[in-house]
């Protein structure tokens, strides 16, 4: 395979016109096509001199509308220019196992796409591509949809994010060593060949994101109903590895979880933005309230552990 450009190769003042600063396009992923991603990279403080530190980067996880509206709006640039850091926005497209696929990318691992394995991936293009973004840790955030992927993806691969915001996801996975993935943890070193390491976990800065009026069942508890007849109709095994249905109000899912994971002493950050529905153009200003410090002292660790090096 031809060995793709890197911004290593680009005079620092071509950057723009090669589109490696800025808005990137929308790029294939080369292990599995299916999936695309985009950057935006503050030009102004892209360095091609990555000694002693690089550049921070964002993940932004989508909802299930798969928009990408919220990645190209100004407040996100302005979070990415001021912090800085860079923003990335991987793709995970429905209709993947099948025509009626809204959900394999919010649990991970599905029949056809393993998407934190695909996460993983676009970082190793993102390093070759662009050596002054750091991408062996990153930040985290999704909300709604975005926010069941970060929860999951905290629980599978911990080692590699410093902080993450969890907005408004309708349904949760549990510490849960009795009920199998998603839903509890039972069968995860079966299925993604590593086990939950709470230790680490414990270490991650941890925002749970949420409107007060929040508390709504999405579509109706009907709807749920109709949606499990539906699947029984077709013969569909709901225990294997299917998300469950949505019984209660993201307020009180993310009550629940946090309650929950205070039992194995991990600690979060439970912001409830009064007034707000759910609505995540309400919610983002909150999410990177919380993620900016965090972005903003990272260089100075960089640099800290460059020296004691």
């Amino acid at each position: 395979m031809q060995k793709s450009l890197s911004a290593a190769d680009v005079p620092p003042h071509f950057l723009n016109a090669a589109f490696l600063v800025g808005h990137t396009p929308l790029k294939a992923l080369e292990s599995d096509p299916r999936v695309s991603y985009a950057l935006y990279i503050p030009p102004g403080h892209y360095n091609t001199d990555t000694v002693p530190k690089k550049l921070s980067l964002l993940v932004w996880i989508h909802g299930t509308l798969r928009k990408l509206t919220a990645f190209y709006a100004e407040d996100m640039v302005s979070f990415a220019n001021s912090t800085p850091c860079a923003i990335l926005a991987p793709l995970f497209p429905s209709g993947l196992d099948g025509p009626d696929d809204l959900n394999s990318y919010k649990i991970l691992r599905s029949k056809s796409l393993s998407s934190d394995l695909a996460l993983l991936s676009i970082l190793e293009e993102i390093a070759a591509r662009w050596p002054g973004i750091r991408t062996d840790k990153v930040f985290m955030m999704g909300f709604s949809g975005g926010g069941q992927f970060t929860q999951r993806f905290l629980y599978i691969h911990p080692e590699r994010l410093l902080a993450v915001s969890i907005g408004a996801p309708g349904r949760t996975s549990m510490l849960n060593p009795e009920q199998p993935w998603p839903a509890g943890v039972a069968n995860v070193e079966t299925l993604f060949s590593r086990p939950i390491r709470k230790e680490i976990i414990q270490q991650v800065p941890i925002q749970l994101a949420v409107g007060s009026a929040d508390d709504q069942v999405h579509g109706s508890e009907d709807f749920w109903n109709w949606l499990e007849q539906l699947k029984r109709g077709k013969g569909e095994d709901r225990q294997n590895g299917e998300l469950q249905a949505m019984r209660q109000g993201r307020l009180q899912t993310l009550r629940d979880l946090q309650r929950a994971w205070e039992r194995d002493c991990i600690s979060s950050h439970l912001t409830v933005v009064d007034g707000v529905s759910h609505e995540g153009d309400k919610m983002r200003p909150h999410m990177l309230h919380f993620l900016g410090p965090f972005i903003q002292a990272e260089p100075r660790k960089q640099t800290t552990d460059a020296c004691e090096n």
